[in-house]
């Protein structure tokens, strides 16, 4: 039978080997940020308005009735009168009021779904630098435990020396004290690291234990497209002026037609107080035309104007922004390139000093000053190679989001 001890392995063993891709993370993020859901909400709310203003321009059908009771009785008026009516009205024309407010609800609809696609781009930068700081953090620590391993095996080394009076206690002392350093580094470094996984892990939506490998797909983007934020800021400044148009119905004719058929019944009644019609049908035209108002709806739709006019403005210093972010994230994986080629350089050089002075340290030509300076430059050199290569990832994602595409799209 399995024992405990090899069943909690068991158990655990998915919980190891399981790692979170990025895409995989996105594609949580999507469905389980609560921002992500509260925008989608507020995109169905925008449906649902959509679809009330259209009803608007519909026929309303009404049916209700009412009970009179006189005390003292009117003269020539029943006592009692039961009366129940169906009315059907549709406005002829309401100055193009209601279409205005269809054009205007269609406009926000377009708005709040671009906002939503421009937080999950937002979104899916924010995961991708998260994710490969968690990275740079990883490729440090592992460097710097590397680093432990040599300096624990130095540091037994010379204990032993020592102990055979070969050197001295403060060869030992200098060796404890770097080891000393490079664990509290190392300490450091695992909160940071921490930090930076529950930040992630919050704008996700789920618990993160390890991060799989993920790059970017190389590509060159010849045509820019225009920044979600952009559209849904043109999709709300036609609202506005939808608004606008809207408010100015109000100085135009208002028609509505309606026809309403009424049954009565009487109680009470007598000679000097007959009973009424049995029954009645009235079709009623009205028209009503407001010639005053201190100009407010003027001074209301003006104001409307002078915002969509505000956020034209805006628009255009987003879209001036977009194409300079684009240009510089394109310096930067230059950059990111020139840095990569660079740290490699440095690494082989620091590779091949660190095997020189490891053996003459070995064999007591050089001190342990000289072996813990190519002990750590080596130590740092790799951190640094390895954080070029993350950083040349977030540079390509900061690319293809400055150049308004989908960043998901371009994960390999």
């Amino acid at each position: 039978m399995m024992t405990i001890r090899a069943k909690l392995l068991f158990l655990t063993i998915p919980a190891i080997i399981y790692a979170d891709g990025l895409k995989e993370l996105l594609d949580y993020a999507y469905n389980n940020n609560n921002i992500i859901i509260s925008k989608s909400l507020t995109q169905k709310a925008k449906y649902k308005e959509l679809d009330s203003s259209k009803s608007a321009n519909l026929p309303t059908f009404d049916i209700g009735g009412f009970y009179q009771r006189l005390d003292k009785k009117t003269h020539m008026i029943p006592g009692d009168i039961y009366s129940a009516y169906a009315k059907i009205s549709y406005n002829l024309y309401d100055g193009k009021r209601t279409s205005s407010t269809i054009k205007q609800k269609r406009n926000e609809l377009h708005s709040s779904t671009f906002e939503l696609k421009a937080f999950q781009k937002s979104l899916s930068l924010q995961i991708v630098q998260d994710f490969y700081t968690i990275k740079n953090i990883s490729s440090t620590i592992k460097a710097l435990q590397e680093k432990q391993i040599a300096l624990s095996a130095q540091l037994d080394r010379v204990k032993k020396f020592y102990e055979a009076q070969i050197s001295t206690k403060e060869d030992i002392d200098k060796l404890q004290a770097a080891y000393d350093t490079n664990s509290y580094m190392i300490e450091s470094l695992n909160f940071q690291k921490l930090s930076k996984q529950k930040e992630l892990e919050l704008k996700v939506g789920k618990k993160i234990t390890k991060l799989d490998d993920n790059i970017f797909k190389k590509q060159e983007i010849k045509n820019l497209e225009i920044d979600d934020n952009i559209k849904a800021l043109e999709y709300k400044k036609e609202s506005l002026k939808d608004i606008a148009s809207s408010i100015n119905s109000a100085n135009q004719p208002q028609i509505n037609i309606s026809d309403t058929y009424n049954i009565y019944d009487y109680a009470r009644d007598d000679l000097t107080h007959p009973e009424g019609l049995d029954n009645q049908n009235k079709l009623m035209l009205s028209i009503n035309l407001r010639l005053f108002d201190a100009g407010a709806s003027s001074k209301n739709a003006q104001a409307m104007y002078i915002k969509a006019k505000a956020l034209n403005s805006q628009i255009l210093q987003l879209k001036n922004e977009q194409r300079i972010m684009f240009d510089l994230s394109n310096s930067r994986i230059k950059t990111a390139k020139a840095n990569i080629k660079s740290t490699l350089s440095a690494l082989n050089s620091a590779n091949s000093t660190y095997e020189t002075i490891q053996k003459k340290y070995n064999a007591g030509l050089v001190d342990n000053v000289a072996y813990l300076d190519a002990l750590s430059v080596k130590t740092n050199v790799l951190s640094l190679y390895e954080k070029s290569l993350n950083e040349l990832e977030i540079a390509y994602a900061i690319y293809y989001y400055y150049a308004g595409k989908n960043i998901q799209e371009f994960i390999k």
